[in-house]
């Protein structure tokens, strides 16, 4: 008898295991999008969104998830105009970032989901935490990954995007883009996964992830959604006090765990952090911009010591 029910616990075990680390390819219709997720750990775990940025999609997530899924239930949504995601024409969507907030926003609504962490990258930094101005109380922490909100975190990366900017007629406009369309290049895409990467560490790389981004960011019309996009980030950075002041008056525990030789967001942008929070953990990495691909198991031990620390 006793064999028996030692046999019926082990299945019990095996499957809760499976459940946990198994990862599930999912496409949700909602604001008119239908929006492909990675999906992951038991839904009774906390909650924790993974938002990638440009040029990439969830599959940048593809080795953090694993290591993260026994202790949290996991999101990994492509943002529209990025990955699997795919909008209607018929929708006339506007690429802005308030769009791809509201969006996601909408994405976490349909699943049910009230309170969460966010992980931020890049362009998931200003999304995550224009969901956050949105509905502060629904934040239990924040995992920066590079994912910026400071002036000072802003590269030398920068400045044709700031040139496109201050652009004060249409024909100067359409002559910036024209400019920037060259960004869409599978060279341009690699620097962004490879530059600031130590030369030993370059092995970790794998190809299949910028050749994937390039392939995704070739379809037609995408490079157009991107531009839009590129010009839009001002709005980002007008927002950044408001930003600022969440993290002040919340006081939600914030990691950022940096690549320090990132050239898109330096360093500086994770010290910011220490000036608007009292409950901060800053942590460096001898990583670039994608520090995913060759420090992910640093980064999932800082998340779960931070989990700890902090009792998430």
């Amino acid at each position: 008898m006793s064999h028996l029910i030692n046999l019926h616990l082990l299945d019990i075990i095996t499957h809760r295991y499976f459940a946990m680390t198994a990862v599930h390819f999912k496409t949700i219709n909602t604001d008119g999008v239908d929006i492909f997720y990675r999906e992951a750990g038991l839904s009774d775990a906390p909650t924790l969104l993974l938002l990638h940025g440009f040029p990439s999609s969830s599959h940048q997530f593809r080795n953090l998830i694993p290591l993260l899924s026994k202790k949290y239930h996991i999101l990994a949504p492509d943002i529209p105009g990025f990955g699997f995601t795919t909008v209607p024409e018929i929708r006339n969507y506007k690429y802005t970032f308030d769009a791809l907030t509201t969006s996601i926003e909408s994405f976490l609504r349909e699943l049910k989901v009230q309170r969460y962490s966010i992980y931020l990258f890049n362009y998931g930094g200003p999304i995550g935490l224009r969901l956050a101005i949105r509905q502060p109380d629904a934040i239990q922490s924040i995992i920066s990954q590079n994912g910026n909100a400071y002036t000072e975190g802003l590269g030398g990366f920068w400045a044709p995007l700031e040139q496109m900017w201050a652009t004060k007629t249409p024909e100067e406009l359409a002559s910036s883009r024209e400019s920037l369309k060259g960004v869409i290049s599978l060279d341009f895409t690699k620097w962004q996964y490879v530059t600031g990467t130590p030369e030993a560490n370059l092995h970790k790389i794998a190809p299949e992830s910028y050749t994937l981004d390039y392939a995704l960011m070739s379809r037609p019309g995408n490079t157009e959604i991107q531009l839009d996009l590129f010009y839009n980030y001002r709005t980002n950075i007008e927002l950044y006090p408001e930003f600022q002041k969440f993290f002040k008056e919340s006081n939600v525990p914030i990691l950022a765990v940096w690549g320090k030789n990132d050239e898109i967001f330096v360093p500086a942008g994770a010290e910011g952090f220490k000036k608007d929070s009292k409950n901060v953990v800053v942590e460096y990495l001898d990583a670039g911009h994608f520090a995913l691909e060759t420090n992910v198991e640093e980064i999932a031990d800082a998340i779960l010591r931070f989990k700890e620390k902090f009792g998430l």
